[in-house]
């Protein structure tokens, strides 16, 4: 598979404890500061509200594809990703529940529309057997 595009991003700082994430392009630039429900000072993203934000993203794109691959035009598409950090002794896991939404498609498409973007979506792949994925479609 050929590279098409490659996104850096340094952070530096304290990482996810008051940090700065900011993409070379220039069109990237955070705060990255612990979630005051663990304990932080809150006030900044975090490293899960970015991940499920890029998830979701790409879900959606993939999401568009699966449609047009089946030559269905949804009348709307959105999704709700939530992705949960865990912690077990000293040990962090993740978890994610996606929620994509459709308008105009009945109930079983909108499940064959949001499995086909989970097969096809880099980030599920990417997560695929390395965390609890569940995906929940509906319609809107």
């Amino acid at each position: 598979m050929a590279a098409r595009y490659t996104a850096t991003v340094e952070v530096w700082g304290e990482g996810r404890n008051g940090g700065v994430a900011r993409a070379m392009d220039g069109m990237l630039e955070h705060r990255v500061a612990v979630p005051k429900e663990l304990g932080g000072t809150g006030g900044a993203t975090n490293p899960e509200q970015l991940f499920a934000a890029a998830w979701g993203a790409c879900f959606l794109g993939a999401l568009r594809t699966a449609a047009a691959r089946r030559h269905i035009r949804p009348a709307g598409a959105e999704i709700t990703v939530e992705v949960t950090l865990s912690v077990t002794g000293d040990e962090f896991a993740l978890s994610a529940i996606l929620t994509p939404r459709f308008a105009g498609v009945d109930q079983q498409t909108a499940e064959e529309l949001a499995a086909e973007a989970h097969r096809i979506c880099p980030y599920s792949k990417a997560t695929s057997g390395n965390i609890s994925v569940v995906v929940n479609p509906g319609t809107m």
